[in-house]
């Protein structure tokens, strides 16, 4: 007959490799090599297996910022710096960002918080982690407008105004809205026009 249990197991996780920007950068595994990866906090997350929504999201953002802002300033995917206290363990790749000067000016170094008009997150299953660790992570660095296109909730959140690490306002617009960039205060998005098909989502 088992014993009953009399105690509870504490909550503990097992031990975790916190990886930092020199480590990763050392890594010569071809295994790894091949994958999609952003360093976040000391995590390698991985950014492989995008669904047909994000593709399709991501693209037609991507088009509207070009037109809004022309090609040499837009950039997916790239890596970017935070902020000084973060930067050792810390490298993530936004979906998009909006430079405020030519891409060709990094060539050899990420592109600062000071360099930046607007970073944009394309969410699918990682919206939590997008509105979270992203939106700290961002704001402790000072960029001045970042945006999550949530698919599912068919919106744009839009965070502004970073204060102490957080972001002061933070708003959404739904699909019948439209929302400028700071930088860009006359070009309008209406938000349905990034919006994948619902039969899509």
């Amino acid at each position: 007959m088992p014993a009953a249990l009399k105690f509870q197991p504490t909550k503990s996780a097992p031990p975790r490799k916190r990886w930092t920007r020199s480590g990763y950068e050392a890594l010569t595994s071809p295994t790894l090599s091949e994958q999609s990866l952003e360093l976040v906090e000391g995590d390698l997350i991985s950014k492989t297996g995008k669904k047909r929504p994000h593709v399709i999201g991501m693209s037609l953002m991507l088009k509207w910022l070009v037109q809004t802002f022309t090609f040499p300033f837009v950039n997916s995917e790239a890596p970017i710096d935070v902020a000084l206290q973060d930067n050792p363990s810390t490298e993530p790749e936004p979906d998009l960002i909006v430079l405020n000067r030519d891409q060709a000016e990094f060539l050899h170094s990420n592109p600062e918080p000071e360099n930046l008009h607007l970073v944009i997150e394309v969410a699918d299953t990682t919206l939590a982690f997008d509105l979270s660790t992203k939106a700290r992570l961002y704001a402790r660095a000072g960029i001045i407008e970042y945006w999550v296109l949530d698919l599912h909730g068919r919106r744009i959140v839009v965070h502004r105004d970073p204060r102490n690490g957080r972001y002061s306002s933070v708003a959404a617009y739904q699909e019948k809205e439209s929302v400028s960039p700071l930088a860009a205060p006359g070009a309008e998005l209406r938000v349905r026009s990034v919006l994948p098909p619902i039969s899509v989502v």
